[in-house]
Parts: C-alpha cells; sequence; structure tokens
C-alpha cells in the first residue's frame, strides 16, 4: 500500500467516525438509538450518494469486523449466564415463539418465490434476533427495566440472540460446506451449542485461577488487552470449528461477565467499543444501495415488515400464567437492530443475498427499530397509567 494510499485511508477513517458521531447524536436528539444514525451516515457515505465507502474495502471491513466482535463481546457481557437460566418459563418460551414464527414465516415466504434454501434460511434467521441494547434503553428510560414485563422482555431477548447466532452458525456452516443436509444442520447445531456451554464452563472454572497468576505479577490494570485478546481467542477458535467469530465473542463476553472484575471491564472496553463498532454500523450502511430500489421491491418489504412486526408481538403469549402484559412483552421483542444486521451483513459477505435484498433486510431492519420506541413508550405508560387508575378506583371503594 503506497503512501498516497494510506493518506487516502486515513481520511476515510476519519470521515466516518466523525459522521457516525454526528448522525449517532443527531438520532438520540430525536429519541431514538444512536444506531438509526450511524446506519444513516453509512448510507449516504455509501454508493446511494457520497461513494466514499465501499464494500471491497479490505481495511475497513477488517476494522468492520473487529467492530462486530467487540460488540457481541460487550452483549455478553452484560447478559449473567446464571440470570438467563433462572429466567424463568416465560422468558424461554417467549424466546422460542419469536424466533420460530418469524423464522418459518420469513423461510416460507422466500422459498415460495423461489430462493434456494440457503437465501430463504439467511431471511429467516435475520427476522429471529431481537435487538438487546435497543430494548433495555427503552425500557430503562421508562424506569421498567424491573417491571415483569421487562424482566421477560429482556431475558427473552438475550435467549433469542443466543438462538439466533446459532442459526446464523448454521446457515454459515451450510454455504461453507456446500450442501445442505439435516445431518449438516443437525452436526453445526449440536457444535455451536457444545462450543457456547463448553466454553463458558471451562471458562468459569479456569478464568479465576488465570487472573490469580496475573494479579501476582501485577498486570491487573492489563484489563484491555486481556478482555479484547480473550474475546479474539475464543474468536478464533469458534471460526476454527466453522462457527461465526461472533458465537465466540458473545461467549467470551458471558465468561468475563462472572468474573469479580466485571465492572472494570465494562468500563475499560467501552472507550474501544465506541470507537470500533460505529465502523461496524457505517460499514453495514454503506452497504446499501437506494438507487437499486424500484417498485419490485415494494411487496418484499411491507411483507417482510409485517411478518417482523407481528412474528414478535405473537411471541408475547409465551408469557400466559404471568401477570405481565403479553401484548407489551410482543412489542418490546420487535426492534432488530445490531444481531440482524449481523445475519444480513453476513449473507451479503458469504454471496448468500444480492446487494438488492440486503438493502431490503437493512429496511426492515430500520423500520423495526424506529416503531418500536415509541409504540413501547406509549403503551407501557399507558398500562402504569391504567395500574394507577386501577389502584385509585380500589381505594375509592
Amino acid at each position: 500500500m503506497s503512501t498516497s494510499q494510506i493518506g487516502i485511508l486515513l481520511i476515510k477513517l476519519v470521515i466516518i467516525i466523525l459522521a457516525a458521531r454526528l448522525f449517532g447524536y443527531l438520532a438520540e436528539k430525536i429519541k431514538q438509538p444512536a444506531v438509526l444514525g450511524e446506519l444513516i451516515a453509512g448510507v449516504l457515505l455509501g454508493p446511494s450518494l457520497f461513494n466514499i465507502v465501499h464494500e471491497s474495502d479490505p481495511v475497513l471491513n477488517f476494522l468492520s469486523n473487529i467492530g462486530v466482535i467487540i460488540l457481541l463481546f460487550i452483549v455478553g457481557l452484560e447478559s449473567n449466564i446464571y440470570h438467563l437460566l433462572k429466567v424463568g418459563r416465560a422468558s424461554f418460551t417467549v424466546a422460542c415463539i419469536g424466533v420460530v414464527v418469524p423464522f418459518f414465516l420469513g423461510y416460507f415466504y422466500f422459498i415460495f418465490n423461489g430462493y434456494p434454501m440457503t437465501v430463504a434460511m439467511l431471511v429467516g434467521g435475520t427476522l429471529t434476533a431481537t435487538s438487546v441494547g435497543i430494548t433495555m434503553r427503552v425500557l430503562s428510560e421508562l424506569g421498567k427495566t424491573s417491571s415483569e414485563e421487562g424482566k421477560i422482555i429482556l431475558g427473552a431477548a438475550v435467549i433469542d440472540d443466543v438462538l439466533g447466532l446459532i442459526v446464523l452458525a448454521v446457515v454459515i456452516g451450510i454455504v461453507t460446506s456446500g450442501h445442505v443436509s439435516l445431518f449438516n444442520v443437525f452436526k453445526l447445531s449440536a457444535y455451536s451449542i457444545l462450543f457456547l456451554v463448553g466454553s463458558i464452563y471451562l471458562g468459569i472454572k479456569f478464568v479465576p485461577v488465570i487472573y490469580k497468576i496475573v494479579h501476582k505479577l501485577e498486570l491487573e490494570k492489563t484489563f484491555v488487552i486481556s478482555a479484547f485478546v480473550f474475546a479474539l481467542a475464543l474468536a478464533i477458535i469458534a471460526n476454527w470449528i466453522g462457527l461465526a467469530t461472533i458465537v465466540g465473542s458473545f461467549a467470551a463476553g458471558l465468561i468475563l461477565e462472572r468474573t469479580e472484575h466485571k465492572e472494570h471491564f465494562q468500563e475499560r472496553m467501552k472507550p474501544v467499543a465506541d470507537l470500533f463498532v460505529p465502523i461496524f454500523f457505517v460499514m453495514a450502511g454503506a452497504l446499501m444501495n437506494v438507487k437499486l430500489f424500484n417498485l419490485e421491491i415494494l411487496l418484499p418489504i411491507l411483507t417482510l415488515t409485517v411478518i417482523a412486526i407481528v412474528g414478535k408481538i405473537v411471541a408475547g403469549i409465551g408469557a400466559y400464567g404471568t401477570k405481565a402484559s403479553k401484548f407489551q412483552i410482543g412489542l418490546g421483542m420487535i426492534p432488530r437492530g445490531e444481531v440482524g444486521l449481523i445475519f444480513a451483513t453476513y449473507g451479503l459477505t458469504y454471496k448468500i443475498v444480492s446487494n438488492e435484498l440486503y438493502s431490503i433486510l437493512v429496511i426492515i431492519i430500520m423500520l423495526t427499530t424506529f416503531v418500536t420506541p415509541p409504540l413501547l413508550a406509549k403503551y407501557m405508560k399507558k398500562g402504569k397509567h391504567e395500574e394507577s387508575k386501577g389502584i385509585a378506583d380500589v381505594s375509592g371503594i
């Protein structure tokens, strides 16, 4: 790479970082997640308008991959494995319904329209995973994270992220192996589950021993380096056995969440995430070319958006037997966000989906992310108001 090429690359990187920060800030000012602003920045910087960022740039793609590895590491670091196991039947049932219904609706819609099985599976998988970050932010702003609905939504969101990652690992495994078979699907699913369970078990068991050694060597201040290396190490192992790298980084986060230094890891990794993660979202947005849009794609966009929304709303019935609002739970499961974008981006990277289909998926992800915060705020506040009114009515009897 020549000096001039390095200079151009650095200019592009500066533009990406500044645009991500600016549009993320503007999105937050209108009460929307920063990720939407970062996606819009990517759309503007890509072939849709300024044509500054291209999917063929290997360095920017590499930095984008680092960003997504860090993103899933942070998600794992913020997810308590024992809380997931104890979260109850309701969260698990909601998660399963919220994965199965949109997956198969999306899958059969594309099969019936003549697409290959791998494309249908990738689209179905993109519709499965709820955005933990977006859901947590809305619930936090409403003061509902500790409500029964909040606990079920958050537990289910993390569980269906795990299920979604397993689906992604299976799809990528099928593509790389070159054939589809029930045995292959079962094998890859088993590998994914065994890797997650095995790595988490061994990690929780041996990480404390490693930290005792680190403490004796007075290296306890190297939280960023040790966390980053650990996430990369498990990502590499996952890649070696045929799984997506993000499965490994997610497992690394779950492991380190169990250590006494959890808060230090979160605090020290945040600046790293703030730098690299927006690069992933900008690059994801840049992959969408609005010039490819035409009236023919309007029907699939509308159909898949309905599938994406309805498929999660019906998941609320999984909370039967509880006093929680099924409708509020379903609304809380709608936003796709990060993991959906990871699905779509992997699909384009592995040539499973076309640029046009990728753009359709990104639009659907953005729409579900846009509509959820105002709907959730409206109906959860309404539920709170009605609850207060009911108490007042009872006290007045």
